[in-house]
């Protein structure tokens, strides 16, 4: 296994038709076609710079910023912005094309979170990543910044789920959309 490889090395990009089966009745591409082909480029960014079969493991938010439509091309970019030791964050662009019109819309951004897998099934090592730009730089420092809020936020749902106490979560949410009716039983 190579020791380091460049982001450049394993960048990809998918482009695809989108057709009338992907849509809705309104014309609009389900957004669980966009999830697809990102989890495919993701996949396709992560094995080429891995070397190894990968999977998926998590998916950060995904914010769906613009509809695409039926005949729009959809170019989904995707590169490596972290590497751990067997885990590897992608960063996924989508955008989209009127090839009438030429109006490129960014519709979608997202970072899928994949993990090699070698031939025994277990997590593999990864190579390093070659950072070459100030622009992978950050991508590579926001990454690693996302890693330690995910963290947080885990430990603070854990403590959530074991040490919420009724009363402290009657006054938080009594001023949101909710009507309580306890019951006594």
């Amino acid at each position: 296994m190579e020791d380091y490889k460049t982001v450049q090395y394993s960048q990809t990009t998918l482009t695809e038709l989108m057709i009338p089966s992907y849509s809705n009745f309104g014309g609009k591409v389900h957004g669980g076609i966009i999830l697809g082909l990102m989890d495919k480029v993701a996949y396709a960014c992560a094995a080429k710079h891995a070397g190894n079969y990968c999977v998926t493991v998590s998916i950060d938010t995904v914010n769906f910023l613009a509809p695409v439509e039926v005949g729009e091309l959809v170019s989904l970019l995707a590169s490596v912005n972290y590497v751990g030791n067997s885990s590897m964050v992608i960063g996924i662009r989508v955008q989209t094309e009127n090839v009438r019109t030429k109006e490129v819309k960014h519709t979608n951004s997202s970072y899928f979170t994949m993990v090699a897998m070698g031939d025994d099934h277990k997590p593999a090592q990864v190579p390093g990543l070659i950072l070459k730009s100030p622009v992978e730089i950050k991508r590579f420092y926001e990454a690693y910044h996302r890693k330690e809020l995910t963290r947080y936020y885990n430990s603070e749902q854990a403590r959530i789920k074991n040490d919420a106490e009724i009363e402290e979560a009657l006054k938080l949410i009594s001023n949101e959309r909710c009507r309580i009716e306890l019951e006594n039983n």
